[in-house]
């Protein structure tokens, strides 16, 4: 696959349920990737990327943002507490809020710094032990918790179980997102996406998609 075919695809998804062709945002997961791919994706256009740890992304993102205009990377991995303030420099938006201590840090280091980038609340759609999240039942108020604390929560986002029907993921998670007045949602990967679109999805999440299969060391 390739950014052209990734996205022509989102705009056809969009089409198939009537959604504006602006409505649903290609984040191109550039985790792992080798320099040479991530700016051969900038070259033909490509601005959103997200990033699952603050120190690749701060070896990579603030020389980019020099050599490219209008660059925004999101936060889509994990955030231990003691890098908040590095990540609240570092990007444009953080998509993994998933425990109230760290929405608690968030608002105190953002109280101090006078600013916060907007935060999708991550929820554990399928209950996995592994994975990160509040679960369902407590979505509601763990939102209503990092309002409170004036928190700029945009969205909610979600990682469905690998082996479950996503679609199921990512309906509960518009449910969850619309009885709580959210705009944003954060959801579909590359095997998914268009699902995820049809369900409400207003950011996708695309890595291999876009870029080829990840290289390990």
């Amino acid at each position: 696959m390739s950014l052209k075919e990734i996205n022509t695809r989102i705009e056809a998804a969009l089409a198939a349920c009537g959604r504006p062709s602006d409505s649903a945002k290609l984040v191109a997961v550039s985790k792992v990737q080798p320099p040479d791919r991530i700016a051969a994706v900038l070259d033909q256009g490509q601005r959103l990327f997200g990033e699952n740890r603050v120190q690749e992304a701060s070896t990579r993102w603030p020389d980019l943002r020099e050599k490219y205009d209008g660059v925004e990377v999101h936060l889509i991995g994990p955030l231990q507490t003691n890098k908040v303030n590095q990540a609240l420099e570092l990007f444009d938006a953080i998509q993994s809020v998933d425990r109230p201590k760290l929405a608690k840090k968030l608002a105190d280091a953002a109280q101090t710094r006078g600013a916060c980038p907007p935060l999708f609340l991550q929820v554990n759609t399928g209950e996995e032990p592994q994975k990160a999240g509040v679960v369902p039942a407590d979505a509601d108020a763990f939102i209503a918790e990092c309002r409170q604390m004036d928190l700029p929560v945009l969205g909610l986002m979600a990682i469905p179980p690998a082996d479950e029907e996503p679609a199921l993921h990512f309906a509960l998670l518009k449910k969850i997102s619309d009885r709580n007045g959210l705009d944003e949602l954060s959801m579909g990967m590359s095997a998914d996406f268009e699902s995820a679109i049809r369900l409400g999805a207003t950011y996708v999440r695309v890595g291999s998609g876009v870029f080829g299969q990840r290289v390990y060391d």
